[in-house]
Formats: C-alpha cells, sequence, structure tokens
C-alpha cells in the first residue's frame, strides 16, 4: 500500500458502482481532496467534469472482457482537470493525461473492482503540440511570397489546379483575375526598387482587404498577380475587378515629397466545361488582361 501511495501516477479503485474505494497521494495532491472527502463516494459525484457516459461505456468493457482500456491526452486532454505547476512547461493551462483502466480479477474469476490510472505526460503533449505549430508555421511560411504576403506562385497554382478538378466534378462557378501592375518598369526606373516594392505591396493590401475566405490569391511573378474567385461567375467576377480596380487607382505612395499614383489593369475568365485544362484557363485569363493593356490599360475584360 505504501508503494501504490508513492507512485507517480494516479490510483483509484472502483467498484461496479464507481464508489472509490482507493485514493492515492498522487490524486490527493493533484486534486486537493482528502480521502474522507472521496472514499465511499461515487466518482461522478466528486468530479461532476467526468462525463458519465463516456467513462461508463469505457469501464463496462473492463468489467465485462476483463481487459484493460487505455485513454491517450490526443483522444481526451485529460480525465481530471488538475492544475499543472511545472516551470519548463508552465505554459500548460491544465496537465495532459494518459490513463489506464485495467480489471481487478478476484479469487473466482470474477471482475468486480476496477482500477483507474492517471499518467502525467504535460511534457510530453506540449513539446509535440509546440512542434506541431511549429510545423504549421513552417509550412504556411513555404507557401507565402514574402514581399506581398501573398501565397507564392508555387502553392498558388496547386490551388488552382484543385479548383479545376473541383469543377470538373461539380461544375461549381469559378472565376479566374489574373492582373498586374500598369508602367511598372517606368516606376522602377523612376524611382528605383524600393518605391517599386511599396506599390507592389499596397496593391497586395488592396487585394487582401477585397477577398473573402473562400477566394485564393498569388503573386503570379514580378508585378503580375492572380486571384481565384470561388463560387463565382465572370458577373460577380466583373463587380470584383472594378472594385478593386478603383481601390487601387485611389492609391499613393510617397517618395522624397513625391506622389506616385498607379493602376492596375485586370483580365477574367470563369471556366467553363470547355476549358480543357489549368494552363488553358491561366491562358484565357492573361490574354484578357492582354486586351486591357492593349485597350488603354487601367480596366479590365472578360473573355
Amino acid at each position: 500500500m505504501d508503494i501504490l501511495q508513492n507512485i507517480d501516477a494516479g490510483l483509484i479503485v472502483m467498484d461496479k458502482n464507481y464508489t472509490i474505494e482507493l485514493w492515492n497521494s498522487f490524486m490527493q495532491n493533484h486534486s486537493g481532496k482528502q480521502p474522507e472527502d472521496v472514499l465511499g463516494k461515487n466518482i461522478f459525484a466528486v468530479f461532476p467534469e467526468l462525463s458519465e457516459r463516456w467513462f461508463h461505456h469505457k469501464a463496462q468493457s473492463v468489467f465485462v472482457l476483463q481487459n484493460a482500456a487505455f485513454t491517450t491526452w490526443e483522444q481526451r486532454p485529460y480525465l481530471f482537470r488538475f492544475p499543472h505547476y511545472r516551470p519548463i512547461t508552465g505554459t500548460a493551462d491544465y496537465m495532459y493525461q494518459n490513463s489506464t483502466i485495467i480489471p481487478l480479477i478476484d479469487t473466482k474469476g470474477r471482475v468486480e473492482h476496477i482500477c483507474l490510472i492517471i499518467y502525467d505526460v504535460t511534457d510530453t503533449a506540449v513539446n509535440k503540440l509546440a512542434q506541431q505549430t511549429a510545423n504549421r508555421q513552417l509550412q504556411e511560411l513555404s507557401r507565402i511570397d514574402h514581399l506581398t504576403g501573398l501565397y507564392n506562385r508555387g502553392y498558388w497554382e496547386s490551388r488552382l489546379i484543385q479548383e479545376f478538378k473541383r469543377f470538373d466534378r461539380y461544375e461549381l462557378p469559378c472565376s479566374l483575375i489574373m492582373l498586374d501592375i500598369d508602367h511598372f518598369k517606368q516606376v522602377n526606373d523612376t524611382y528605383g526598387h524600393t518605391v517599386g516594392d511599396d506599390v507592389i505591396r499596397q496593391v497586395s493590401r488592396a487585394m487582401r482587404a477585397q477577398i473573402r475566405d473562400l477566394d485564393i490569391a498569388g503573386r503570379y511573378g514580378g508585378e503580375e498577380f492572380g486571384i481565384i474567385l470561388t463560387g463565382t461567375n465572370a458577373e460577380g467576377a466583373s463587380v470584383f475587378a472594378e472594385r478593386l480596380r478603383q481601390t487601387v487607382e485611389q492609391m499613393v505612395v510617397y517618395t522624397e515629397g513625391q506622389q506616385v499614383q498607379f493602376t492596375i489593369s485586370l483580365g477574367i475568365s470563369q471556366l467553363t466545361e470547355h476549358i480543357e485544362d489549368y494552363r488553358a484557363w491561366i491562358e484565357r485569363a492573361d490574354q484578357a488582361l492582354y486586351n486591357s493593356k492593349e485597350s488603354g490599360r487601367n480596366r479590365f475584360t472578360v473573355v
């Protein structure tokens, strides 16, 4: 009993009615509940936050099948919401727990009691969660163009392919806008690449402000961008394009006392069954963009 009381794991022995008959020091120290507060009482009365339906289902298999049952912190972060005090993983709000329920077989081969064992796995859980967060952040960074904050060309094209396949299967409306900044080379030659970068950032900022969560905007290369408008036909894309065009037309970049204004030209292509692949879709939107350039710039064209 001394060993059971002092091991670095929680031990609770219960009968078939879930009445607590053993409560060791680990449970006492972390719950703040003394043995006299819990012994002889139903565990759900002592810990109402413990899901009675879930635990009953888990424990019944142990009583009936006489086999142990297990739960990891990834399936259920904890059974008992104990505070966590370790300084190394002090960012945890509570103790992450693994648990095991084992059958206690009597001399007649019956299981009248079960033992619930609680393991503190907070260090492992916090480290793994931190690693997963870091991996997600690295993955996100690998998709982002650092100058604009938009998706880079590689990832944006992969999403374009996904949307093309989605249309091929479900035929949901989808439109592609290709756009670029008018006379961008002249901006660079006149004011320098720093101002040119500022212009690109401003246009990107306008795009991010206009798109919805389901839309996909990326930097296609240099001063050219692509926007995939999901669930949007050519008419809706035209409304979006005109709103974005007007927004950019009113923007100003300041440099050495001068005001640099700029515009964009846009090309729109709604996806149809006649477009054979995603490359052809880009080509159609690029052709519409070219038509906008040839027609005087600072406008959009639909093909």
